[in-house]
């Protein structure tokens, strides 16, 4: 297309939200009007579905649970009274902890006040706390937060390293939907362990996050932590950061959560209008639907051009990923749908792949997050008339048009400034969109069997290192590993025992190999 028809394309398919001042532009995906009109009956039973979904109806069947994150931001929808009472309560239990913490009304007993946060959680009830915190949390907040986020045991250690000498003000907030997930039960026993290390009594400085009457709402409850704060069995971790579990970290570290509910709730306003073109995530969910021929077929390149979302990308693998990556259809076809999602901010990138975006396999399209405000205050020119946030905006149009002249598609996504208010409205924006993309591809994007599945075969991996670790006791010589597979009855599992012997080996947990490292068949095994 030549200039003057870009820009009549611009015209005619961009789309601006007054109130947020948010602007989304897809002209630089080259659908035309047929392709438009051909999927407007999959979007018109898309929305037909939102509508159910936010109605109450059954969304996960696996779990047999309605799907109502919509709701924590608009309490009103909520289905029933005492759903609406439940949210409602939650956000009052949250600003008045968080003002008796921020207060000193609750405080340490060795200090005046906490003076950190360490947030133990997994998956969903990490990854949004983690986006929100390096987004909005200010520069000296409050309460500084930290994240344990895995089971590695050298990442734990890394985290309490650096709290050592402020362990005894630091508040401990542990999140889990059933208390039973190993990431986060692992992460509270070893905080436990090292607060017991340091003569501090856990439970004066612990909080749960959890489903009421959970395995961890118990624990809590009966060594009589600070609080505890309910995880509802509506909200799935990926949409969760509109709950207790992104609200109270957030509230603690001094982000206006009003803000971010006040955001995400016009965000959802504009997202439910039942036609494509006045609605951003229908427009989103188009763009893909296009990109990717409705099969995922391209990946979807995330670019903020702004430090402080640096992992939005992170956030919306999660969202995208595990809702959308199905290897069936809701009709029991095999499909294997899904869209991938990498990316990290601009203009960083721009010199780490955008080479390859230009010029190389053409599997990809392209979201930019622009931002229009470049930082709080004037900028000084570097030179005549030009700011660093000139280069920026220059850096994030001339990759745009870059990327369009060699025939790859993009979406650019405008906010005026990162604050509580757009952070919560980007949020709500993809949640929308990922519903909606669900229903036109007939997945659904509100269980998750292939985590499920992961989880499984890691307890099966954990239960024969077990029965191995009983027979090597049992045994007084070396024996080889195919005849301790035979004693596990496991003989068709030799190289996951191989490999569990390796890691114990490795870590002096008491097995001893002997034989030639580089061909496994030769080792024989015993233990101390």
């Amino acid at each position: 297309m030549d200039a003057a028809t870009l820009w009549q394309r611009y015209q005619d398919w961009l789309y601006y939200h007054e109130g947020l001042e948010f602007y989304l532009d897809v002209s630089r995906m080259r659908f035309d009007d047929a392709f438009v009109a051909q999927l407007q009956p999959k979007f018109e039973k898309a929305f037909q579905d939102m509508a159910a979904l936010e109605g109450g109806a059954i969304a996960n069947p696996d779990e047999d649970r309605m799907v109502g994150h919509y709701w924590l931001r608009n309490p009103d929808l909520a289905p029933t009274p005492e759903i609406k009472h439940d949210i409602t309560q939650t956000i009052e239990q949250i600003e008045t902890f968080t003002r008796k913490i921020h207060s000193g009304a609750i405080h340490p007993p060795q200090a005046p006040r906490f003076t950190d946060i360490l947030s133990i959680g997994i998956g969903g009830s990490a990854l949004g706390p983690q986006f929100v915190a390096e987004a909005l949390s200010p520069d000296f907040p409050p309460l500084g937060i930290h994240f344990i986020d895995n089971t590695d045991p050298a990442g734990i250690d890394r985290v309490l390293t650096r709290l050592r000498n402020r362990l005894a003000s630091t508040l401990v907030i542990v999140i889990s939907k059933s208390g039973e997930t190993p990431e986060p039960r692992n992460g509270m026993l070893e905080v436990k362990r090292t607060y017991a290390g340091q003569n501090l009594d856990f439970s004066h400085y612990a909080i749960a996050i959890t489903t009421p009457d959970s395995k961890l709402d118990q624990l809590a409850q009966s060594e009589r932590w600070l609080a505890t704060f309910p995880m509802f069995d509506w909200v799935g971790g990926r949409t969760s950061e509109m709950s207790a579990v992104g609200l109270l970290p957030a509230a603690l570290q001094g982000i206006n959560i009003q803000a971010m509910l006040a955001g995400a709730k016009e965000m959802d306003d504009a997202t439910r209008v039942p036609d494509i073109k006045n609605n951003p995530a229908a427009l989103l969910a188009l763009s893909w639907y296009y990109a990717g021929n409705g099969r995922g077929e391209k990946d979807m390149v995330l670019l903020p051009y702004k430090d402080s979302l640096l992992l939005f990308s992170r956030y919306l693998q999660q969202l995208v990923m595990e809702s959308l990556g199905k290897e069936k259809d809701l009709d029991g076809n095999v499909v294997n749908q899904g869209i991938a999602v990498y990316g990290n901010k601009g203009s960083t990138d721009q010199h780490a792949y955008v080479q390859q975006l230009r010029e190389g396999v053409p599997n990809f399209f392209a979201t930019f997050i622009e931002v229009l405000e470049d930082r709080q205050g004037s900028s000084p020119e570097l030179e005549p008339g030009t700011t660093s946030g000139d280069y920026l905006s220059g850096f994030l149009q001339g990759t745009r048009q870059a990327l369009y002249d060699n025939h790859r598609d993009s979406i650019t996504a405008t906010i005026p400034q990162v604050n509580p208010r757009t952070v919560g409205a980007l949020i709500a924006l993809y949640e929308r969109a990922v519903g909606l993309y669900g229903s036109l591809i007939n997945v659904n994007a509100y269980h998750q069997p292939g985590v499920e599945a992961g989880k499984k075969a890691a307890a099966a991996v954990l239960g024969l290192q077990k029965r191995v670790l009983q027979i090597l006791e049992d045994e007084s010589r070396s024996i080889s590993l195919a005849e301790l597979a035979e004693k596990a009855q496991a003989t068709d599992q030799v190289e996951t025992i191989y490999k569990i012997l390796r890691h114990l080996y490795a870590n002096k947990r008491g097995v001893i190999l002997n034989g030639n490292f580089g061909d496994p068949r030769s080792l024989t095994v015993s233990i101390n």
